[in-house]
């Protein structure tokens, strides 16, 4: 055993580790966005959620209920208003998943005030999310807190009614208390089914991260892409190929999830032929969009390395923020921005719809859109880059 022959084997690995800056920044820089991404990931606060408001009454006491929610949104902020003339339609946006409840005001609300007789405000809320749901109710409950007027005390003798009364009531709150009539649209949602979305998403993405990261490193390292750089198929025909085997490759391990994971969590109705139709297209969709993002990533890496160095990275960056774990409207704005560029967000908010509360098309189309607005800039992007010669 000689020591400078150890030393020169050393010098020698330093040295190839010192040259591929990707790696370097894998092992030392990632792991704190890692650290940062999972410390605001979960448990922030609900903030700027969509609610559905229907008043049926418009009467003078359905005003103080309106200002305080309008009082939320200035204040706190932790939802939204939109406001609805009927219930059907607020209903239909609550289903397809535009709204995160419905807060409906009665036509005889104001009536029931004055006569004293409990009236009472319907929370209908969407309980495939429970942690947003929990969030607006909690909301709610406040504000019928300060709606309501504190118990009368006692009357002492010789005091009159006017008297105790006095005082007791002010036009910030109403003299009969409110009641909150809170409504689940669906049956109970057990976690299993809330991540059943996520572990399908994750599926295609480790397919998408073999078959459009390491597989395609490998094959350039080992001299495979040569054959096809001899033949006469132009840098299209090459990308579009590659990113087409992949999207099969990536619907297959996704749709075989699906119909696996949702007999596991107990998914009503899994085997329903629309659902499945709609199951296909949002799988389809993913598996381009993911396969066309990691080979837009590997198209100019030539070390082999990387895609693996990378991949729990990626997984991280990519997974989490996307509101498989815990709803978007908890992350700070500077997550938010990154889930609204992460393919993943709208995989699972379109799986969600459709595994959760068997939404039809209107529940999916905006996904779907984006995802395909995502694919096919990302292989305009490989296409650009691919390069033609060895």
């Amino acid at each position: 055993m000689k020591l400078y022959r150890i030393r020169a084997i050393i010098e020698r690995d330093m040295r190839k580790f010192f040259r591929s800056p990707a790696l370097m920044m894998t092992s030392m820089v990632f792991p704190l966005m890692q650290l940062i991404v999972l410390g605001y990931a979960f448990g922030g606060k609900i903030k700027n959620v969509r609610l559905a408001l229907v008043d049926e009454d418009r009467g003078a006491q359905s005003r103080l209920v309106r200002q305080r929610l309008y009082a939320v949104v200035d204040g706190p902020q932790t939802f939204r208003i939109s406001e609805y003339s009927n219930l059907p339609d607020a209903m239909t946006d609550l289903r397809s998943g535009f709204v995160k409840a419905v807060l409906d005001i009665p036509p005889d609300f104001s009536q029931r005030v004055l006569r004293g007789e409990r009236p009472r405000l319907a929370f209908i809320e969407d309980n495939t999310d429970n942690f947003t749901a929990s969030g607006i109710l909690e909301r709610v409950q406040q504000i019928q807190a300060t709606l309501n007027g504190p118990e009368l005390p006692p009357m002492q003798p010789g005091e009159s009614l006017a008297s105790t009364m006095s005082g007791m009531f002010t036009p910030e709150r109403l003299p009969s208390r409110v009641e909150i009539q809170t409504v689940e649209v669906y049956p109970y949602i057990e976690y299993i089914k809330y991540l059943l979305a996520g572990s399908i998403s994750i599926s295609i993405f480790v397919v998408a991260m073999i078959g459009g990261g390491i597989v395609f490193i490998d094959d350039k390292a080992r001299g495979l892409h040569e054959g096809y750089l001899a033949t006469p198929l132009t840098k299209a025909d090459l990308v579009l190929g590659l990113v087409s085997a992949g999207a099969i490759k990536g619907l297959m391990a996704g749709l075989t999830i699906t119909l696996i994971g949702g007999l596991i969590a107990g998914i009503e109705r899994i085997w329903d032929p629309v659902r499945l139709v709609y199951l296909v297209i949002v799988l389809g969709v993913t598996a381009l969009a993911m396969i066309s993002f990691m080979f837009l990533l590997m198209v100019r890496v030539n070390d082999p390395l990387v895609p693996r160095a990378i991949f729990g990275v990626l997984n991280t960056l990519l997974f989490f923020p996307s509101g498989a774990i815990y709803p978007t409207e908890g992350f700070p704005s500077w997550l938010r921005w990154i889930s609204v560029i992460d393919p993943f967000t709208y995989a699972v908010h379109a799986l969600k719809n459709l595994l959760l509360k068997n939404t039809g098309f209107e529940g999916i189309y905006r996904d779907v859109g984006l995802l395909c607005a995502f694919a096919a800039i990302l292989i305009s992007g490989c296409i650009a880059l691919f390069k033609r010669q060895i």
